[in-house]
């Protein structure tokens, strides 16, 4: 038996706000090495610190929140007294970060659809991939002129212990908020980290107006479009 679709899984980079990864991440990194020079933190060994620490969280699994596999990967790099650093990085996500947003666009469309999604009666989940601490991911969700409110869950670095495209980080999900998957539609701009979500029998729609494609997937398997072909694709699900 066919199920209906009554949650919705929402990507927020690239999907809810619209992003050029490399113009981001350029503005991202450059306040964040400036606001650690200070401390004594190498420009360029920060920001491959940060890789790593996000390729350990990448790889997590499971046994432990993806914040703590990024500090114990930072931590290795920069030893022990990183740790006690660890403010100055919230500061600067609570501070510095919002002039990210000049880096990012803004499409209008996106907090109407969710809105018009939310009328409809649809759950509507953030599944941002949790890279990011809450303070970070709630700034980003405004930036798309939206509020954490208008999602039951949004994943945090803080609270996930999985990353995109893991299927256990799906799964983690649906777990949590007793989901099931095969009445689940994910809506994302990736696709390897978005359709990963298919291996959990989620169905997955594809935004394409910030398209991420690396490996040159063929597509045309998924439904996709921009906001108005979600909307319509979605009245066919109900």
């Amino acid at each position: 038996m066919i199920k209906l679709i009554k949650n919705i899984l929402f990507d927020l980079d690239g999907t809810l706000l619209p992003m050029d990864q490399d113009k981001f991440a350029k503005g991202y990194f450059g306040r964040l090495v400036k606001k650690l020079a200070p401390l004594g933190y190498d420009p360029k060994k920060t920001v491959d610190g940060i890789w790593a620490g996000t390729a350990a969280m990448v790889k997590n699994d499971g046994t432990v929140t993806n914040e703590e596999a990024f500090w114990k990967k930072f931590s290795e790099i920069f030893g022990e007294k990183s740790l006690d650093d660890k403010p100055v990085f919230d500061e600067f996500y609570r501070v510095e970060f919002e002039e990210v947003k000049s880096d990012c666009g803004f499409n209008p469309s996106a907090a109407k659809a969710v809105k018009r999604l939310k009328e409809r009666g649809f759950r509507l989940i953030l599944a941002t991939n949790p890279i990011f601490p809450a303070v970070a991911t709630e700034s980003r969700i405004k930036w798309a002129g939206l509020d954490k409110e208008d999602f039951e869950l949004n994943t945090t670095y803080e609270d996930s212990h999985y990353c995109k495209p893991n299927p256990e980080y799906y799964r983690e999900i649906t777990e949590k908020l007793s989901l099931d998957p095969a009445e689940c539609l994910m809506v994302g701009n990736d696709a390897e980290e978005d359709t990963a979500a298919e291996k959990l029998g989620i169905k997955v729609f594809l935004l394409t107006d910030c398209l991420i494609n690396k490996k040159e997937r063929d597509i045309s398997a998924y439904p996709h479009g921009g906001f108005e072909e979600l909307l319509k694709y979605t009245e066919e699900l109900i």
